[in-house]
């Protein structure tokens, strides 16, 4: 099971509706835990089911198994001018 996308700060990002995140799935990685998924965009997607966490590439997150997720939940906010997964917590 994907844990859910809890809630989103980043207003700018196309998945973004009322602070709640609208992708089929997000994508957490790189050299840090950033939200693979933002897209930086003055329109916004259709509201479909609420977004969930597909894949997490940040292996140093104690809730990363096997490149999943295993929080309950996870609150995505801004890091500089891109989205971060704001519940990454190191092993």
């Amino acid at each position: 099971m994907m844990p859910p996308v809890s809630s989103c700060d980043v207003t700018e990002c196309f998945f973004n509706q009322n602070q709640q995140c609208h992708a089929n799935a997000i994508q957490v990685g790189g050299d840090h835990p950033q939200c693979d998924t933002f897209t930086l965009s003055q329109k916004h997607a259709t509201p479909s089911a609420k977004g969930q966490v597909g894949a997490c590439k940040v292996s140093e997150c104690r809730f990363n198994s096997e490149l999943s997720c295993r929080a309950p939940g996870i609150v995505v906010g801004y890091h500089q001018t891109h989205a971060d997964c704001n519940t990454f917590t190191p092993r």
